[in-house]
């Protein structure tokens, strides 16, 4: 489910379902059937917009034109967005992993237990227990949606998937052939059930494009029964390149001074973060110098917020006296619409506005201004008036 995501991540993660004497929390989710690479980008982004409810609501919704230009597909095409989603819900998800206790647990749940979409929402939801399983760190990590975004072959990315949860032990483990075969969706095809065609169709081309295009490094070992080869498993090491890849996992923001100033002032990590992002060091500390020369406010969060999204100076007329301009009025209308997105999904628009300029230039501006940068204010209007028709009409 991925990513999401990562899979939505979901797809699997394990190996260490064969250590029996593992005591800690370690579950293997593997599923039947096999996911297009649409769908497995699919269920990624639905997890990762469901990830901070999965188990405070029963249900979730999520624009679906959002969800189409996410995933790849034409934001108009419905009937392929119907497709894979009926594909999620007939898709079987089955555990088998050692609880906090090392009691033995063995479950099934189709990915999706259902999915409906209406009025241009997509209204989705996991099963109970499913949900707690993704929901759990030691069992599931989300996928990057940057990274996933590059491959283009669902074979790497569910191998991807599969290995990235275990980056910090370097190793997989060791997986049966039978095992691994289902991990990548080919487990009822007799074709691969011979090492050779395995190995040349599936485990050499995936593990190329992992390692070109994401930021782990994967060595496929194997192990021999008698003659026969009967398992596999994965070395995994950061990729060097990562810096390439222009990923954020919260950590460089996190040790930058104004992030400090913010969480001084009481705002949380995910804001403090998501703000840093949007509106640049620079221009986050600019306000944090206007909130406190105010003294003596009572609500300094809040205060921020507005003076982030209404660019309050010294001495200047706030909200009444804002330019009344064309321009203005636009830069208004994405504020608010930036405004009424989630956590999640902001940082979703964020990555997928991000992947669309290819000027190295533009790209920095974004990552200094954020919405409100100047050099891509006309790709800023086209991407928001494509995500939500018709909002700049009084504008």
């Amino acid at each position: 489910m991925a990513d999401i995501e990562n899979e939505i991540d979901r797809s699997t993660l394990s190996g260490a379902l064969r250590r029996s004497a593992v005591k800690k929390h370690v579950a293997a989710i593997h599923v039947s059937g096999k996911l297009t690479l649409l769908q497995r980008k699919l269920s990624n982004v639905l997890l990762l917009n469901a990830y901070d409810t999965l188990t405070t609501q029963a249900t979730h919704a999520m624009d679906a034109r959002t969800l189409c230009m996410m995933v790849g597909y034409n934001s108009n095409d419905t009937q392929t967005l119907k497709t894979s989603l009926r594909g999620l819900a007939e898709t079987v998800a089955e555990w088998d992993m050692l609880d906090a206790k090392g009691e033995q647990e063995w479950g099934v749940s189709s990915l999706l237990s259902y999915a409906k979409l209406k009025g241009g929402v997509c209204e989705y939801a996991y099963s109970p227990a499913l949900a707690e399983k993704l929901s759990d760190p030691t069992v599931f990590a989300l996928i990057n949606l940057n990274i996933q975004r590059r491959f283009t072959s669902g074979h790497a990315l569910a191998l991807y998937e599969n290995c990235y949860r275990f980056v910090r032990t370097g190793s997989t483990g060791w997986w049966s052939l039978d095992l691994f075969r289902r991990l990548m969706g080919v487990g009822d095809s007799a074709y691969y059930e011979t090492y050779k065609h395995l190995n040349a169709k599936i485990i050499k081309p995936a593990v190329a494009e992992v390692n070109k295009t994401s930021n782990i490094i994967l060595t496929p070992e194997i192990r021999k029964r008698g003659r026969a080869i009967s398992d596999i498993r994965f070395k995994i090491k950061e990729n060097p390149q990562l810096g390439i890849l222009d990923l954020d996992d919260g950590e460089g923001t996190r040790n930058s001074p104004v992030y400090d100033r913010l969480m001084k002032l009481g705002v949380s990590d995910r804001l403090a973060r998501q703000w840093v992002r949007e509106h640049g060091e620079e221009y986050v500390a600019a306000k944090l110098d206007y909130v406190v020369g105010q003294g003596g406010v009572r609500n300094p969060v809040g205060y921020l917020r507005a003076a982030l999204t209404d660019d309050y100076k010294p001495d200047a007329t706030q909200t009444e006296g804002k330019d009344l301009s064309a321009r203005a009025a636009e830069l208004k209308v994405i504020q608010e619409l930036v405004a009424s997105r989630t956590p999640t999904q902001r940082d979703a628009d964020r990555r997928l506005f991000l992947s669309r300029l290819e000027s190295a230039a533009a790209r920095q501006d974004f990552e200094r201004h954020g919405w409100m940068s100047p050099m891509n204010m006309a790709a800023i209007r086209a991407f928001w008036d494509d995500l939500s028709p018709g909002a700049f009409d009084e504008a």
